[in-house]
């Protein structure tokens, strides 16, 4: 893996200068880049994250509107981050992941160019929202559970080698129109083993409140750690709440940690709800979406479903959350105050459909654990 990023640092120095392509990626120069965000003015930047700061730009040859993340050379993140974001991204293309457009490697610069997201990123629609915005309804943040899900699958079960995401959290999910969800920012992604009982070791990263127990104990990662990590987000959709919250003084809390006790009883799952959505979902998908969280949290990982089962889930439930809506507007449009059959007859299927889901799951996990336990690889720090 050293060896790869080695070389690949090697290959995108050498062609900065050509304006040419390499991985299938652009590659600019760093005059065309501050051409493009006016300088790198502040009036162009778009927010700032653990790599540096994100800058609105467009391209002076093309016109085409795209997002510039420029390294903060004094953050936590550098040129191993940079490499694996470019090797990534140049090789992995799906609708839920963000489309890297090219890169600047040209002296110690190094920026990435991505596709412009122009909703910007889930944090600010959840947790940092401006006056004049409106809180998420229940369907929009199924459809963005189901969207995350599918890029998390496309990960595990379809890349070759498969990729351990490691970093899922809200400001990492960009949106554009509708909504549409796209993972971000994969400097902290590592290339998965091929057999997914056994795992990579690595040094322990990612966001405090989101991390695995096994692994922010271990350093041994596997696609169960992004399972985990998926279900601390799914919490976060539900509640509103941030993974880890400050209290008084400078104590903190994680939101596992609090949700805990209410996940011991299914009629106190409607306390898990967000307050801003006031009541305005049903409370059957609510609590099949929280069962979901819950086999994410397992303390065991083997005992944790698939990202495939999951997304076969969500994906159901985003589209039962659609039906609710729109039997919800139909029965007020005739003022009826009673449930119509087709919403009754709804979820049922639901039901069924779910208990699927659910067995699936729960059968997986099952031949995982009998499966024997995990293998020890090489390092990959």
């Amino acid at each position: 893996m050293n060896i790869q990023l080695e070389q690949g640092l090697d290959h995108s120095t050498a062609d900065s200068s050509d304006h040419g392509k390499s991985n299938g990626l652009l590659v600019f120069s760093y005059r065309e880049l501050a051409t493009a965000t006016n300088n790198f003015r502040h009036a162009s930047l778009l927010g700032e994250g653990g790599f540096g700061p994100v800058y609105k730009g467009k391209i002076e040859t093309t016109g085409q509107i795209v997002a510039v993340k420029q390294l903060n050379h004094s953050g936590p993140q550098g040129d191993k981050e940079f490499l694996v974001e470019v090797l990534m991204l140049s090789n992995l293309r799906h609708p839920n992941l963000v489309s890297l457009i090219g890169y600047c490697a040209e002296g110690e610069q190094r920026l990435l160019v991505y596709e412009f997201m122009p909703l910007g990123s889930l944090e600010c629609h959840l947790h940092d929202l401006n006056p004049d915005m409106q809180p998420l309804d229940w369907k929009t943040r199924m459809k963005i559970a189901a969207g995350a899900a599918k890029g998390l699958d496309f990960l595990h079960n379809q890349a070759k080698p498969p990729v351990i995401y490691r970093d899922l959290k809200a400001s990492n999910i960009l949106l554009c129109e509708g909504f549409h969800p796209k993972l971000s920012d994969f400097g902290l992604a590592r290339f998965g083993p091929d057999d997914d009982n056994s795992h990579v070791s690595t040094r322990v990263m990612g966001t405090r409140g989101y991390c695995a127990p096994e692994y922010a104990q271990t350093g041994k990662l596997t696609v169960k750690s992004d399972v985990y990590n998926f279900g601390v987000f799914l919490l976060e959709l539900i509640t509103g709440r941030r993974a880890l919250e400050a209290t008084q003084g400078s104590t903190t809390h994680m939101l596992v940690d609090w949700a805990r006790p209410m996940l011991k009883e299914r009629k106190k799952f409607v306390n898990l709800a967000d307050p801003q959505l006031k009541g305005r979902f049903s409370e059957d998908i609510l609590g099949r979406t929280i069962q979901v969280a819950q086999m994410c949290l397992q303390e065991d990982a083997q005992s944790r479903p698939s990202m495939s089962d999951i997304a076969h889930a969500m994906n159901y439930l985003t589209s039962q959350s659609l039906q609710y809506d729109s039997d919800t507007d139909q029965e007020t449009d005739q003022g009826g105050g009673q449930r119509t059959e087709e919403t009754r007859m709804s979820n049922e299927n639901l039901d069924r459909e779910l208990a699927v889901a659910e067995a699936k799951m729960w059968g997986e996990a099952c031949r995982e654990k009998k499966g024997g336990h995990v293998r020890p690889d090489d390092s990959n720090p």
